[in-house]
């Protein structure tokens, strides 16, 4: 594939309004990478708007060495655009390479936009080196009880995937006033705990919990 090419057919194909052509283009785009390809893919994430377009998108780039797309997706992550902060940052959690991890701040963990912090905790997760999980279940954990039911589920299962480290910054989000930080910190416990324990059930046992905690003494 030449850059004539790619700068013509293919651009063209990515953004046709057909998403099976663009599934397709990015297949091929995918199946045969060259060096010009990066920074189409990842201008065309930030607009794509089907998630398993986005996807197949990810696994074009990919398909490159890591060399050639972390400084593409790492411009991303100071997009004003939320979903191309979001799209590059679960591009490299899939690239996993440790080299971003600097790059995942606290501006991005805490971004107030849920799918873009939901990627940068994923991606965290993924890239964290030896030694910095209790320093990143700290922070993780001050996003608590944020959110709907999707977002709050993400934040549970990146903290699990960070194993026994969180149990400390769990337990200083058990003590919170927030009655739904509370509740947020003890379902993820008991996730951690049981990994086979629904979230849903997870978080409906500890919302009893917070309740019985909250109640007046002496009521029955």
């Amino acid at each position: 594939m030449t850059m004539a090419r790619l700068d013509t057919e293919v651009r063209r194909r990515l953004a046709d309004a057909s998403a099976t052509v663009r599934l397709r283009a990015a297949l091929a785009v995918g199946s045969a990478p060259e060096p010009g390809d990066v920074a189409v893919l990842v201008e065309r994430c930030a607009v794509e708007p089907e998630f398993f377009v986005r996807d197949m998108l990810t696994w074009a780039l990919t398909r490159h060495p890591a060399s050639r797309t972390l400084p593409v997706l790492l411009r991303e992550l100071r997009s004003e655009r939320a979903q191309a902060r979001s799209q590059a940052l679960h591009t490299l959690s899939k690239v996993g390479d440790g080299r971003a991890w600097p790059e995942i701040t606290h501006a991005l963990l805490t971004d107030a936009d849920d799918e873009v912090a939901r990627s940068a905790w994923r991606a965290a997760v993924v890239l964290v080196p030896e030694g910095a999980e209790p320093a990143l279940a700290a922070e993780l954990a001050t996003q608590l009880g944020r959110g709907g039911r999707e977002t709050q589920l993400s934040l549970s299962r990146a903290l699990v995937a960070l194993g026994e480290s969180i149990l400390p910054a769990l337990e200083a989000a058990a003590t919170a006033a927030d009655p739904g930080v509370r509740a947020h910190a003890l379902a993820t416990e008991r996730l951690l705990r049981d990994p086979d324990a629904g979230f849903a059930f997870a978080v409906e046992e500890a919302k009893r919990v917070v309740a019985l905690q909250d109640r007046p003494a002496g009521d029955d």
